[in-house]
């Protein structure tokens, strides 16, 4: 089975292709295809959630490749924030350019929209959803995975992307920054996620 999962996300990448190896899925992704990132992508996640945007991404580049694929759509909820920065995680402090700097800003938002709050109010968890279209015509099937935590006041490890060095696992005790691949990928909510897709691919469920 050749799998297209459709993102741009280096950090994504190298994720997805940890977790669909063993299951003998293979990986490619839209650069590998050939497909140029275009101005239509930016239109896709615009969505009010992650079902809806990862479906969205799954149904644009079905057509797009004519394979198989999955996409997910992903972030962070904070309590505190009445579940901010969610969807938007992202695109949460309006940065653009390099994925390091893009995350750069994001942490210091969030960071700032938090401070002062006890460790009680800063509870987050991490949320993963997965659309899978086996063929372009075909109906959209949902995988997710979630994993909780809280943010710290400063940030830990250099290892992850995105908030990963903030965030508290309470599966680890210590940050996805800190965790390595193979450790977070256990317990992470695109870990998990993944982990129910493959599961169901590997029982021969969506042949």
């Amino acid at each position: 089975m050749t799998l297209l999962a459709a993102t741009r996300s280096a950090g994504k990448q190298r994720e997805i292709r940890r977790a669909l190896a063993p299951a003998g899925i293979a990986v490619v992704f839209p650069d590998e295809l050939g497909f140029v990132e275009s101005a239509m992508e930016d239109t896709l996640e615009v969505g009010d959630t992650f079902e809806e945007n990862a479906r969205r991404k799954a149904e644009y580049f079905a057509r797009l490749a004519g394979l198989p694929v999955v996409a997910d759509d992903s972030g962070l909820e904070v309590a505190a924030l009445g579940g901010a920065p969610g969807v938007r995680s992202r695109r949460w402090a309006g940065a653009t350019g390099a994925s390091d700097a893009v995350d750069a800003a994001n942490n210091a938002e969030l960071l700032r929209r938090l401070a002062g709050l006890s460790p009680e109010r800063r509870r987050a968890r991490y949320r993963c959803v997965l659309a899978y279209l086996p063929r372009p015509e075909a109906s959209v099937e949902f995988f997710q995975g979630m994993c909780t935590g809280l943010i710290l006041e400063a940030p830990r490890g250099s290892g992850g992307f995105g908030y990963d060095p903030l965030f508290l696992s309470d599966d680890l005790g210590i940050t996805f920054g800190e965790a390595t691949a193979e450790a977070k990928d256990a317990v992470s909510h695109r870990g998990r996620a993944l982990h129910a897709f493959t599961s169901a691919m590997t029982r021969g469920v969506h042949q």
